[in-house]
């Protein structure tokens, strides 16, 4: 396992599971120590004590480098145990095979291609070669072998899948978080494009209304120090994941909005045609549409049309929505979410369309 995968996914594989698992194996080692001292004696016993007792301490390293997919130490390791498996033979007899029995257990997780073949060999070595050389059968070594290796076969393919799984809810996390991010990214355009907007075109009115008219002025400062403080609250609003924006408020914001950019307002005074499902999103198009209009249109007229299936919004400047920005983007996102379709596009003579379909 690379240093690149979650944490949560090394602590399952290289847990106390796998730990557990690695340590019974040391088992078939301890078993054949006996057969040694049955076949062998003197010098000969001692040889091969030795050997076993070396099988296990590198079984314990290969087992090691297999959980740090160390893949080139593992290979090397698993061939020096295999030749301490032949080795201990002429000692051990037929028992020597309990130590084939760990050499297939760590190779077959990771040949998944050829494990059948191995199994086979080896259970039918564990048969044939006793059977040959001192006239015995292998039988407990066969079946050992058969039935460890799918025991230890279907505890890898557990890891592989905890792993998988580990890896799925990182991603899933992954991805709530980067949603979460443009959830709040396309709300803040939103809500400030329209708020910095009436902001800005307030502002431009104060300042030339300041030396001609002081109470109009005031009006409009009062109106921009509401605006913002509207702004202030939506922004927090989209932080924490809960504004509200309804069909209602944005025609009043925008009847608002295009009469300080000097826009003749054409706007429906009541939303009852328009089903509960549909208030806030009719809200968002309205916002971004007047919005737009605001910016780009240079327009004379606007006109909001409100159905129960349609919402559109018509100007007759020059400007409209040229191009697809962050703002009709996120608008095409949130349509596509409800199961709608967004249209934009100039009208005949001039003018330009933004058309929800929902």
């Amino acid at each position: 396992m690379d240093r690149t995968e979650p944490a949560d996914v090394q602590r399952w594989v290289r847990g106390w599971r796998v730990m557990l698992l690695d340590a019974g194996m040391l088992v078939y080692p301890a078993v054949t120590v006996p057969a040694v001292l049955q076949h062998s004696s003197g010098h000969a016993a001692v040889a091969g004590c030795v050997l076993v007792a070396a099988f296990a301490g590198c079984y314990v390293f290969a087992a090691r480098a297999a959980a740090k997919r160390a893949a080139r130490r593992f290979w090397a390791l698993l061939g020096v145990l295999t030749a301490l498996f032949a080795a201990a033979l002429p000692f051990a007899h037929a028992e020597a095979f309990f130590l084939a029995l760990v050499v297939v257990t760590l190779a077959v997780p990771r040949l998944p291609r050829y494990s059948a073949a191995l199994v086979a060999i080896a259970a039918l070595a564990a048969l044939v070669v006793p059977w040959l050389v001192w006239d015995t059968v292998g039988w407990t070594q066969a079946v050992a072998l058969v039935f460890t290796v799918l025991v230890v076969y279907a505890f890898a393919e557990a890891v592989r899948a905890n792993a998988a799984l580990v890896e799925a809810r990182a991603e899933v996390a992954r991805l709530a978080s980067e949603a979460e991010r443009t959830r709040i990214a396309r709300d803040l355009h939103d809500l400030l494009g329209h708020s910095l907007t009436a902001i800005t075109v307030k502002s431009t009115l104060a300042r030339r209304l300041a030396a001609a008219d002081i109470d109009r002025a005031e009006e409009e400062m009062t109106a921009v120090e509401t605006l913002a403080r509207q702004a202030l609250t939506d922004v927090r609003a989209a932080v924490s994941g809960y504004r509200e924006v309804t069909l209602a408020g944005e025609l009043a914001r925008g009847r608002e909005l295009l009469r300080a950019c000097g826009v003749t307002a054409d706007l429906p005074t009541a939303t009852d045609v328009v089903g509960p499902a549909r208030q806030e999103l009719y809200g968002w198009v309205v916002r971004e549409g007047l919005t737009n209009v605001a910016r780009h249109a240079r327009a004379t007229r606007c006109a909001v049309t409100v159905t129960a299936s349609i919402v559109e919004v018509v100007d007759d400047g020059v400007g409209g929505s040229v191009g697809e920005g962050s703002g009709l983007a996120g608008l095409r996102e949130r349509v596509a979410a409800a199961g709608g379709t967004l249209e934009t596009g100039p009208v005949a003579p001039h003018g330009w369309r933004l058309r929800v379909t929902a």
